[in-house]
């Protein structure tokens, strides 16, 4: 059974591209919330990533992993690919 992935983003923020693209590159489906401008959704986002509002905010199986950069460091350390199975 694949992972759970979510990820909040807007649709022109070069971080959450970035996020996206590393995992396409993986092959992993993910769950998208393009929150342009929804001032709701962001506070929805927020709470459920500790007070985050940065994007991308992204989860796998409902634990907050943070956003572009510290996807990108849990892949580098080898640590990404067993959260995603």
């Amino acid at each position: 059974m694949a992972a759970n992935v979510e990820i909040y983003t807007w649709s022109t923020c070069p971080f959450c591209i970035r996020a996206k693209a590393l995992l396409d590159k993986k092959g992993v489906e993910f769950t998208e919330y393009c929150i342009d401008g929804d001032e709701a959704a962001r506070g929805k986002m927020a709470q459920r990533a500790n007070g985050r509002r940065s994007l991308p905010q992204i989860f796998i199986n409902d634990q907050h992993i943070g956003g572009c950069d510290d996807l990108h460091a849990l892949d580098r350390t080898g640590k990404l690919d067993p959260l995603l199975v």
